[in-house]
């Protein structure tokens, strides 16, 4: 294997992106912004959307711009019942058992919504820690800062490190500190990332 650390995200690359589950937080998210800010529907999505497109997370610009508390926040939003939409993913777990190394997540989200996922579709096992949005406080992905101060707290070099991923802006970042990249999509392949493919199950099968 050309790495020993895999930094894996959660949400829409571990599981399909439209199982549901974003549909949920995004609903969720919008009805909270327009109750904290005092807004209608419609301005609240709008904000959820700017801000998440400026700053990689909606949280981090209601912080920046309104002064918002992050964890009232961040608990509500990712109070979807995921066990609802999501299930055990055999398959999935044999996937992560092929991938060699040590294999850690790396969220926007956080810890306790990790959990949820992981233990619903029986992959728990096969990740040594969960860095969430907290890890570096509040600073989201994309950020070379926080991307940076995980690999080193893991005590690995990014040359040594695949990052595995569904949004381009983190592999990005990744790839600039040197990381090897994963991008999990549906999209036709453009020829940036290392390795490129439609679910993580394939992933696996680049290295065989």
């Amino acid at each position: 294997m050309p790495f020993d650390l895999a930094v894996i995200d959660l949400d829409n690359t571990l599981y399909a992106a439209d199982s549901g589950v974003f549909d949920r937080m995004d609903k969720r998210m919008t009805a909270f912004v327009a109750d904290a800010l005092d807004v209608d529907n419609e301005e609240a999505n709008r904000l959820r959307v700017k801000y998440w497109k400026e700053y990689g997370t909606t949280l981090r610009g209601l912080m920046l711009h309104h002064g918002m508390e992050p964890e009232a926040f961040l608990h509500d939003v990712h109070d979807i019942d995921a066990h609802e939409i999501l299930a055990k993913d055999e398959n999935l777990d044999i996937a992560l058992d092929r991938l060699q190394g040590r294999k850690v997540i790396h969220t926007n989200g956080i810890h306790e919504h990790a959990v949820r996922i992981l233990a619903t579709l029986g992959i728990a096992h096969h990740f040594e820690r969960i860095y969430d949005i907290r890890f570096n406080n509040y600073i989201p992905k994309p950020s070379m800062e926080t991307l940076a101060r995980l690999i080193e707290q893991e005590g690995f070099t990014p040359q040594r490190t695949l990052v595995v991923d569904d949004m381009e802006a983190n592999l990005a970042v990744a790839r600039e500190l040197g990381c090897k990249t994963v991008w999990i999509t549906h999209e036709t392949e453009n020829g940036t990332w290392d390795y490129h493919m439609p679910s993580f199950h394939h992933l696996p099968e680049q290295f065989s």
